[in-house]
């Protein structure tokens, strides 16, 4: 079917983690969200059922396994499989079923809330889903952000073109006069790619000194004689295509470190979550 629409010229809609098999997913947890919903309003009892009441009981026990089995997919990504479990449906999975425990945490609770160990498993499960739903938009925007500004090439690739480049502005440097190797030599020697996560893109770029130097260089270029115009010029255009690709190195650093402090967050959360849980159930059984 694939080759057909590439023959046909059709275009080929990517299915990503969020939409796999239709929102298969999505689907399952609106279903188990609305079932849980109408259970709660419909359970014969006094007061409405909370995590003391058998049906509070059963939502809180589907809801503990879920985030237990939520917690597996780190485990799940080191096993490469295909077909119905890939690591597309896991994920898929974890998303939406993930979303679904704001429904059915939310009323295993009946609604109660104070300043306990319960009320802490509540709060950093919904810290969790929130990170979670941070992560989802970071992984379903960055990686392309990624891949588009490296242009098919690694971040080993472009660290080996800027060493490159440095190699031919020493040897494109040498007619110039000794003050302008001077500041050939600091763009050399003063690169630096690590802006910082907070600190702009933009503002590490007008602090690089490889574009300072291109634009200094690019001033003398128009003030200088015609003789030594040209090798002015020349060092001039390696500086800037220095200068293009120290960018486009720095977002891409950055966009990784936005994926990697996202997991720094969401993993320790996710673990500080189990062990309230295991709190909150061991209080249950040992002290109700």
């Amino acid at each position: 079917m694939a080759d057909h629409m590439r023959s046909s010229g059709l275009p080929i809609s990517h299915e990503g983690f969020l939409n796999h098999k239709g929102f298969r997913y999505l689907k399952v947890a609106l279903v188990v969200s609305l079932i849980a919903i109408i259970g709660y309003l419909a359970a014969d009892v006094r007061l409405r059922p909370n995590g003391g009441t058998w049906y509070g009981y059963s939502l809180g026990a589907i809801s503990a396994l879920l985030i237990v089995w939520l917690m597996l997919l780190g485990i799940r990504k080191r096993a490469m499989t295909s077909g119905h479990w890939s690591l597309k449906a896991w994920t898929s999975a974890h998303v939406y079923l993930g979303a679904s425990l704001l429904v059915l945490a939310t009323l295993h609770t009946g609604f109660q809330f104070g300043w306990n160990v319960h009320t802490l498993a509540y709060g950093l499960m919904v810290v969790v889903i929130l990170s979670g739903f941070v992560g989802i938009y970071y992984y379903a925007t960055v990686p392309r952000k990624m891949s588009d500004n490296r242009a098919h090439r690694t971040q080993k690739d472009m660290l080996d073109a800027i060493r490159a480049l440095n190699r031919e502005l020493r040897e494109a440097a040498q007619p110039l006069d000794q003050k302008y190797v001077e500041v050939v030599k600091r763009a050399i020697r003063n690169t630096k790619l690590k802006p910082g996560l907070f600190q702009s893109i933009a503002g590490a770029q007008r602090q690089c000194a490889t574009t300072r130097a291109a634009k200094r260089l690019r001033k003398a270029a128009a003030n200088a004689d015609p003789e030594m115009r040209r090798p002015l010029e020349a060092v001039t255009a390696i500086l800037e295509r220095k200068s293009a690709l120290l960018l486009r190195t720095r977002r891409h650093i950055r966009n990784k470190t936005l994926l990697q402090l996202w997991l720094y967050i969401h993993v320790p959360i996710s673990f500080a979550l189990l062990a309230a849980l295991t709190a909150h159930i061991i209080s249950v059984f040992f002290y109700w």
